[in-house]
């Protein structure tokens, strides 16, 4: 009989415990796991990358002006030159009479940057002999999508990287944007001038070439997957183990972060993961980092 009383004493005592387990274990199965991170401020970049190609400002074609064969190359590949100096000579293709070889000079001053004939070739004056390059200004030309044809302007920031230099980002301007949209590529032309003081840089480079559309400093932002769309742009902030749904104002987005003008303050506890099925007031379990 002790023994029955003894047990039953225990399962009496042992109750409220279990109870408070199964309703702990119950309350755990109502709620969303969810991961936060707290809303700080940042600095934010909105940009686009797209792929474009590396040129001297001025470059030009060199022709001969009379037909014949080429002499010879006067200069080398990379030589400087000057404007008016002869890069090759043409001896004139006349049967019975003797000319002076015929100088085809350069254009302007630059560098050599091809020579496309070997001596004794043909030359007609559709034929280009060399090639001259300005490289003391580099430029890059892309062709950006028409959707963002509206937000390039002149003035714009950009970042150029090519394959020679991976580690390193050229900085640049935009100096031209072409009034136009190409009707085949629905592009728009856009041209930058690249900071390249120690003439790295190569015409007839491709290059990545990084936009910035928008830039904002030390502006409060929250990870980009933790706002959502639906009639309106919002956000989850967690309150007392339940969340809240926020009604926000979004400004600068980049890929990773988003500016948010209204409706969240610093250090605001923002759920970035366990969204789907989410509501105002849910209870939720916010899970380790």
């Amino acid at each position: 009989m002790r023994t029955v009383l003894r047990s039953a004493v225990i399962l009496l005592l042992l109750a409220p415990a279990a109870c408070k387990r199964q309703k702990a274990a119950e309350s755990r199965l109502d709620s969303f796991p969810v991961r936060v991170t707290p809303a700080a401020r940042r600095d934010i970049e909105e940009t686009i990358v797209l792929v474009g190609s590396i040129k001297a400002k001025d470059e030009a074609a060199l022709f001969s002006r009379v037909p014949g064969k080429l002499q010879r190359n006067v200069l080398k590949e990379g030589d400087p030159v000057r404007k008016g100096a002869a890069v090759a000579l043409v001896e004139r293709d006349e049967v019975g009479v003797r000319f002076e070889p015929a100088p085809v000079p350069s254009t302007l001053d630059g560098v050599v940057a091809r020579l496309y004939l070997d001596q004794g070739q043909n030359v007609t004056p559709q034929t280009p002999v060399a090639l001259v390059v300005d490289p003391s200004q580099i430029l890059a030309r892309v062709d950006v999508p028409e959707r963002f044809a509206g937000r390039v302007r002149l003035g714009l920031a950009l970042r150029v990287k090519v394959d020679a230099y991976p580690d390193r980002a050229f900085p640049g301007t935009v100096t031209r944007v072409s009034p136009v949209v190409d009707p085949a590529t629905r592009s728009t032309l856009v041209e930058a001038r690249i900071e390249d003081a120690e003439g790295r840089l190569r015409p007839g480079m491709f290059g990545e070439i990084t936009l910035v559309l928008a830039r904002a400093g030390g502006v409060l932002a929250v990870p980009a997957e933790s706002v959502t769309d639906g009639l309106g742009w919002a956000l989850f902030v967690v309150q007392d183990g339940r969340a809240v749904k926020r009604e926000v104002e979004l400004g600068v987005r980049s890929d990773a972060f988003v500016e948010i003008r209204k409706g969240l303050a610093p250090g605001e506890s923002v759920v970035t993961f366990g969204l789907f099925g989410l509501k105002d007031g849910s209870p939720v379990e916010i899970l380790a980092p």
